[in-house]
């Protein structure tokens, strides 16, 4: 159980999916349409929906390139979080938003697997949340040609690795989208 004291609730973190981030990431397809059957089910369950957008100077606020994808459809009243570093909680609002909401553990979605999946999944358990990445519902780009392995190693990578994630009182999992159940976490 998560080390955040009378923070029962869970909430689905979707982290970059906009239309420059995964525009030539693997699987992209695939993933998205994961994130959006994550999304219904959510909002079904009555889970709050957490939105996370990357702002750089790749990816300027109001561009195309920043837009999250169009098959995802952020609604009225779901927090959108601007950033700008790869972890979600820094210099940001989105601690304190899952602090008013009750959430101690995140369902983690979302590109770039290697970079900012990475960094909020690590920031998010080193701050006393419990995290559940989806294993099939993140994603990244090829960066093999700067000596990354290809992408489809780097997610089972960063499936395998999160697997084995261990911190006293808090707990780390993987699990796919089929296997999520927003009523039991």
């Amino acid at each position: 159980m998560t080390t955040l004291s009378g923070r029962t609730r869970t909430a689905l973190l979707i982290v970059d999916v906009q239309t420059g981030v995964v525009a030539g990431a693997h699987g992209r397809d695939a993933v998205v349409a994961n994130i959006a059957h994550l999304a219904r089910r959510a909002r079904d369950a009555g889970v709050p929906l957490i939105w996370v957008r990357h702002n750089s100077k790749e990816f300027v606020a109001g561009s195309e390139g920043w837009a999250i994808v169009a098959e995802l459809d952020p609604r009225l009243g779901e927090p959108i979080i601007d950033k700008r570093y790869g972890d979600a909680f820094e210099d940001t609002v989105l601690e304190q938003l899952l602090a008013d909401l009750g959430v101690g553990r995140l369902v983690v979605t979302g590109a770039q697997s290697d970079a900012c999946i990475r960094s909020t999944i690590h920031g998010a358990f080193a701050r006393g949340y419990d995290v559940t990445l989806v294993a099939d519902a993140h994603t990244t780009e090829d960066l093999s040609q700067w000596g990354a392995p290809p992408p489809d190693q780097v997610i089972a990578h960063t499936n395998l690795y999160w697997t084995y994630q261990t911190a006293p009182g808090r707990t780390a999992q993987v699990a796919k989208t089929a296997e999520v159940d927003f009523k039991t976490i």
